[in-house]
């Protein structure tokens, strides 16, 4: 590499920028296969191993575990309950309680009860009107009406033609306006084909083809059976391919002038 005798031009041999998949006999970084280790990424064909990781420390419990002073346990307040000293405190007095007025003896009319015990006839009294009585809002005899007996508007009985004089009307008149009559054109004909019978009908359409296969199949002439290699044995075949590298120089020597 010191010397400048053996190279011709200005190029010199330097270290590739990449690999150059010509430089290995092997696939090589060509083909970029799963890992075998770890969870991320691994070769789902090949058997994963069980895997353990270290989590994250917890709080620290705390170790007191006894109710301690947090509880507070009245000092009258003994294993059987509460003992016997007399306790005060600052209340109101309540109120005494009322004495049960139960009635008495006196409070009973047995002489009254006659008509509960015994059978009496129906009594009745002149007592004065209640007000719920007013608000009574049937109707009276004057609200009902018996339908007419003469006239049109009679009901279950048979009546009469009746005529009435009435105004004479000035449309459709003859001493009307007769431009304000409906013309011919004003009426919608029935068409024929309602109450008759119907004709042929025929109508200029166009030609249709009958359906047929337009896919692009092959001919004849697009199949060479003297290729098949599937029923019969296949001879060897031989190829003129490069032995050597693309990326190898060719051997350059110093030849005299």
């Amino acid at each position: 590499m010191s010397t400048t005798k053996g190279w011709v031009g200005t190029w010199r041999p330097h270290k590739p920028r990449g690999p150059i998949a010509a430089l290995y006999g092997s696939p090589g970084p060509k083909y970029a296969l799963p890992g075998l280790t770890g969870n991320s990424k691994h070769d789902p064909t090949k058997y994963k191993a069980p895997m353990f990781s270290f989590g994250m420390r917890h709080e620290q419990a705390s170790c007191d575990c006894s109710p301690g002073p947090r509880y507070f346990v009245p000092s009258n307040v003994t294993r059987v309950g509460r003992d016997g000293t007399p306790a005060f405190s600052l209340h109101g007095r309540p109120k005494e309680p009322e004495v049960f007025n139960a009635p008495g003896p006196g409070k009973y009319s047995p002489e009254h009860s006659g008509k509960s015990i015994f059978q009496s006839s129906p009594a009745y009294s002149l007592s004065g009107r209640t007000k719920e009585q007013s608000m009574n809002l049937t109707p009276g005899p004057a609200a009902y009406s018996l339908p007419p007996m003469f006239g049109p508007k009679t009901m279950g009985k048979s009546s009469a033609p009746c005529y009435s004089i009435c105004g004479r009307s000035k449309s459709g008149t003859f001493h009307g306006d007769p431009k304000k009559t409906p013309g011919p054109a004003a009426y919608k004909a029935v068409d024929l084909n309602t109450y008759m019978q119907k004709p042929p009908q025929f109508s200029m359409t166009g030609r249709n083809y009958t359906p047929g296969d337009t896919t692009k199949t092959p001919g004849p002439g697009a199949h060479y059976p003297e290729k098949v290699i599937n029923t019969r044995a296949k001879a060897p075949s031989f190829s003129f391919g490069l032995r050597h590298s693309q990326y190898i120089s060719p051997l350059i020597v110093e030849a005299p002038e």
